[in-house]
Formats: structure tokens, sequence, C-alpha cells
């Protein structure tokens, strides 16, 4: 007789039915979850990314495939340069966070690199809790090479993988990005920047959950340490980011978040988001889980084409940005808009309609002039007292360019 299923098994087999029952899942990184923490109010992205659903594949086969993504080329340069940074058991790398990060400590000389090999997610989250713990009480420096780490996101298990984490002489943990963009001069592209934290901050958030389930529990830093090539070259530098606003507000997100067992259980039986199906099916599908599109979306989720489509067709004005969509109040269409600036709709109390319809009676205004200036206005006479239609010797107009003349002699001398 099988055992009783418990509620984690049963969401997982949930899960799985809703991925589809020969597609594999795909793990859901740190990437995604600071995509998924910056629009909460999502829950098409979150039963997706809850389910372990290939985004890009189901938007290919809906028929809106996206160009969101990192090419080849940025891959093999990526771990290129993190092949180079970890040389030599991470000489470079704890070098670069005792100049950084912990200059008073005493030099990462004999570092320990623990082997953090393990089967499955769950059984390389608990090799890292256990060498971070080992690490602590060693003391010295300590370099965790792509360590496991699992994060409760809505309610289901995300098993994420830093580039690394460096355990200090004091105990404390810090988070290491390795990324391929440039440090100019020491400073980079803020955008590439804010990214990187943002990513960072999900990592702290995990080791926070593993440093609280010790006694007593290690400091974990709020500073990571962004390692990037220096200027044009191939060298590795490194640049101190501060996270702690990144930090509370994805964690501030991440607890707006739907449960995802919520989410799935108000689904139709027979829901499956497998991109092998039919369009029309996969459709039906995906159009069952309510989505929060806006334009930020494009940089972030996969699926942005095909919700910007939807969005578009039903007229709502969260296409046009969150920031309008704020402004609006509960006006949540485009055609609830335009009728209340015109005064068919909407209450004349709430600001937001009025704003509306103040600005409709100015556009009326300065368009009624404008076509009365044209219909009751002359224009000034620029003609020197000829008439529109005199023209010159030899049937030219006397201001019109003597280009006919020219391109004749113009066309000998080419």
């Amino acid at each position: 007789m099988p055992p009783p299923r418990t509620r984690g098994t049963a969401l997982r087999h949930r899960l799985a039915e809703l991925r589809g029952p020969d597609v594999p899942a795909k793990a859901l990184d740190a990437r995604a979850l600071a995509a998924l923490a910056a629009n909460p109010g999502c829950r098409r992205r979150a039963i997706l990314d809850g389910a372990g659903v290939d985004k890009a594949a189901l938007a290919g086969a809906l028929g809106a495939p996206s160009a969101f993504g990192q090419s080849q080329f940025a891959f093999m340069r990526g771990n290129a340069f993190e092949a180079r940074v970890k040389a030599d058991g991470g000489a470079e790398l704890l070098r670069l966070a005792h100049e950084r990060l912990d200059p008073r400590a005493e030099a990462p000389v004999d570092a320990r690199v623990p082997e953090l090999s393990a089967g499955g997610p769950e059984g390389r989250a608990a090799r890292t809790a256990l060498a971070l713990r080992e690490a602590v009480e060693a003391g010295g420096w300590t370099l965790l090479d792509h360590p496991m780490l699992a994060l409760d996101v809505a309610g289901s298990p995300a098993f994420l993988e830093p580039d690394a984490v460096v355990v200090h002489p004091d105990g404390g943990w810090t988070v290491v990005e390795i990324k391929s963009f440039p440090l100019l001069d020491g400073s980079a592209d803020p955008a590439k920047v804010g990214a990187a934290a943002r990513q960072a901050a999900v990592y702290v958030l995990a080791l926070e959950e593993v440093a609280a389930r010790m006694e007593p529990a290690p400091p974990v830093r709020h500073q990571v340490l962004l390692v990037c090539p220096k200027d044009f070259s191939n060298l590795p530098t490194a640049s101190a980011v501060d996270v702690r606003k990144q930090r509370a507000v994805t964690r501030r997100q991440l607890t707006r978040l739907t449960r995802i067992q919520d989410i799935a259980d108000a689904l139709p039986q027979g829901t499956c988001f497998s991109p092998g199906l039919p369009a029309e099916q996969l459709t039906v599908a995906v159009e069952a889980v309510p989505a929060t599109y806006a334009p930020e979306c494009l940089s972030a989720c996969e699926l942005a084409f095909h919700c910007r489509e939807r969005s578009r067709a039903r007229g709502a004005v969260t296409s046009l940005g969150r920031s309008v969509r704020a402004e609006l109040g509960g006006l949540t269409t485009v055609e609830d808009v335009l009728a209340a600036a015109r005064g068919a709709a909407g209450d004349p109390d709430d600001p937001a309609v009025a704003a509306l319809r103040r600005a409709a009676r100015l556009r009326a205004e300065a368009l009624g002039r404008q076509h009365a200036g044209a219909a009751g206005g002359r224009r000034p006479d620029t003609s020197g007292g000829r008439h529109p239609d005199a023209v010159g010797a030899g049937g030219r107009h006397p201001g019109a360019p003597q280009r006919r003349a020219e391109s004749a002699e113009a066309a000998r001398c080419r």
C-alpha cells in the first residue's frame, strides 16, 4: 500500500501535471526570481516559474517568440572569465574579497575550498549548509564554489546557485557575483549593476535563511562583491555593492506573492502548459491564469510579447505603463478613460476623471483655435507683390532654385 500523500508531495505532483508529464522542470534562478519579485501581482509568471515551465518554448508554441535572453557568445565569454577568476583555488577572488571587503583581516593563505557535490538540489543544499557550518567553526577564509541555496517562494522551495560565497575569518558570509561587463575607470553601466544587485539580493535572502537555522546565527553581509573585467582587458577587478535596499524591496515583494498552491487549486482540471500541445489549447491554458503586464516585462519575461498583445486587445491601461495605471485610479481600460474624458461616464468627484475632463477641454479649445485660424485667417504674402503663379523668363519661377539647369552640367561633370 503506497504511503499517504503529503501536502508537499501533492503540490509537486500537481505542478508536474501543469508542466506536462514528460517535460523536465526548468530550475528557477535568481535572475528570474528577481524579475518575479519585481512584478508580484502576476499570477501567470508565479505559477509558470513554480511549475518549472520553459517560458521561452511556451512563447514560441503560442506564436509569440521572445528575443529575451543572453547570446551564446555572452555565455562563453562569461564562463571563460569566471574560470579565470576562480583559477588556482580562487586565489585571485579571495585576494579581491580581502582587499575590497575585509582589509584588516588576515591574508587569505591556504583557504579552504570544500567539495559541494551531492545528489539532487535538496542534497546539494544540505551539503552547502553543512559546509557553511564547518567553515564558521574552522575559522579562516573559505570559498564555496557554486553552492546551492534554498529559498521559499510562494510556499514552494526555489533552489538558487550563486557564483560563489566567501566565508570570512570572523564567520561572516559574503555573496560573490561574477559578471562579464567591464568596470571602466572603476564604474560600470548603472543598469547592469542594478540588475546584478537585485540578483545578489536574492542570494542574500537565501543565505539568511540558512544562517537562521544555526546557533548562533553567523552574520550575512549586505555588501556583495561584484567581480568584473578591468577596463578593456580580461583581468578581474572588484567593487563592493551595498544591496540593503534591493534586499528589503525583494523581501517585501516576495511576501506579496500569492501562494502557488492557491493558484494551482484555482485552475481548471486538465490544465497543462506543455509546449507540445496545440496552440489553441495552450492559449486557453495560459489565459486561465491572470497576468499583470507592464512594459518592463519586455526585458524580464519570455511571455512579454504574448501578454502585451492580449493586453492591447483588451484595451488595458497597464500596457501604457505602471505610472499611467497608477494615475488613472479605477479606470482600467482605454475605453473607460476616453468615456470619462468625454463626460459620458465616470464620477465627477474622482480626481482622475476631473483631470481627464479638464485635459479634454483644453485640447478642444486648442484645436478649435487652430481650426478657426485656418478657416478665417490669411497666410502672409511672401511673393513680393507678384502673383503666386507668375513665372520669370525661361518659364521658371523667380524664387525657384536652378536645379534643372545645373543638373545637365553636373551630369556632364560626373
